[in-house]
């Protein structure tokens, strides 16, 4: 995510247009895989385990927005992997909210 953010900040802009404000989103927390994908996540639950801690201190570094997305949504009940449709739509909505303000809290309008 670090390489990420580097590469965003350098990536040559128009002259006059500001570098580009970021925002590093957390994925939820895994659950045990379940159904046909199980074996490719073997494990992933316990891998993952302090990520979004992580990403959030990776954006702190580098000044970055966060958000987590665990705290408004959880991975699909079908697999524990993807996300179900409800939970999309709240993760959209979240975004959006936020998204809104830090455009509003820079004078941008939405």
């Amino acid at each position: 995510i670090a390489s990420i953010v580097t590469a965003i900040r350098l990536a040559p802009v128009e002259p006059g247009m500001p570098v580009p404000e970021i925002l590093v989103v957390a994925p939820p927390a895994l659950q045990n895989a379940r159904g046909t994908i199980a074996p490719k996540f073997e494990g992933a639950e316990s891998k993952a385990q302090g990520l979004s801690k992580a990403l959030e201190q990776v954006a702190k570094e580098y000044q970055c927005h966060f958000f987590d997305a665990g705290s408004v949504i959880t991975t699909s009940k079908v697999d524990g992997v993807h996300l179900d449709e409800d939970q999309h739509l709240a993760l959209g909505k979240a975004l959006a909210k936020l998204v809104k303000d830090l455009l509003e809290s820079r004078g941008q309008s939405t």
